[in-house]
């Protein structure tokens, strides 16, 4: 077992700039749609974890080629932000249950035209930050400048957008990292709060895959799905993500690098299943069930 503590993404933002009707590649504009998902949070005390996004912008570097470095003759003083310009992709507040987003499901948040160019940075402003337990306990989180500068997420390489054209970007909120819960332990008179270190990562979809697929198990030759079984991705030895199982046994995990994976799959009382070498293909989603046998 590589693993005993997990590490799980809380939200994702998925960023499409879909096809123009008349597929116009030298349009000026793309349309650009910003939908929002993320994997449950395995933690038996927590009910709820609420944050409110009230603007999202997207810096934007310009129409040039990606490789091509951006002529600058401004104020070398001034900073990589202020030589940039920023496009406004959504002011309205809009309040989410990130934990009722989950393998898969998207809301959507931004739905409009922007330039064609690239994108190389973008902000999340967000306010109202809160954690629910289970027992009604409820701890408001303060927000460090995600309110005031937003929560920075930069786009490596950039994210280029063509007209009539698209590309996609997805940005995985890890909420081990990002949800860090005081006083430590796993009963409700243990924990006085949360602190909120938003850690967030991007990944360009034209380059990344999806994994799904279901956790069974046979009982009386009949395969039955198994909830909250941890599916644990890793790449090179290395923990990429983790996700765990639906009331159905059902899980997904986006926004992975095309490439090779191992994958372990546990569950209590099951023995530990894994698979490794499950090839990931750009813009493609790739299936692989498991199934658990009951331990001795």
């Amino acid at each position: 077992m590589k693993i005993k503590l997990f590490t799980i993404a809380l939200f994702v933002v998925t960023v499409l700039v879909s096809c123009t009707d008349n597929n116009d590649k030298n349009s000026d504009y793309g349309r650009l749609s910003v939908n929002l998902t993320d994997a449950p949070f395995p933690h038996d005390l927590v009910a709820e974890a609420n944050v409110i996004i009230f603007k999202i912008d997207a810096r934007y570097k310009g129409d040039m080629d990606i490789n091509s470095e951006v002529e600058d003759n401004s104020d070398s003083s001034m900073t990589t932000e202020e030589k940039s310009s920023f496009v406004v992709l959504m002011e309205d507040e809009m309040e989410v249950n990130l934990l009722e987003l989950t393998n898969g499901v998207t809301k959507n948040l931004v739905d409009l035209d922007v330039p064609v160019g690239i994108y190389d940075l973008v902000r999340v402003y967000v306010k109202g930050v809160n954690v629910v337990l289970t027992d009604g306990s409820t701890f408001d989180l303060k927000v460090p400048s995600g309110e005031q500068t937003g929560i920075k997420i930069f786009i490596k390489p950039g994210l280029v957008v063509e007209g009539g054209l698209s590309a996609d970007l997805l940005l995985d909120f890890d909420v081990s990292k990002s949800f860090v819960a005081k006083g430590g332990g796993s009963k409700f008179e243990n924990i006085t709060g949360f602190n909120f270190k938003p850690v967030i990562k991007a990944c360009n979809m034209s380059t990344a895959g999806t994994l799904s697929g279901k956790v069974t198990t046979l009982q009386e030759e009949i395969a039955v799905g198994l909830e909250g079984a941890q599916v644990a991705v890793f790449a090179a030895d290395t923990l990429n993500t983790t996700t765990f199982t639906d009331a159905d046994g059902k899980y997904m995990v986006m926004g992975l690098m095309a490439g090779s994976y191992d994958v372990e799959v546990e569950l209590s009382t099951y023995q530990e299943e894994s698979v490794t070498d499950i090839e990931i293909v750009a813009g493609n989603t790739t299936s692989q069930d498991f199934i658990l046998v009951a331990g001795e």
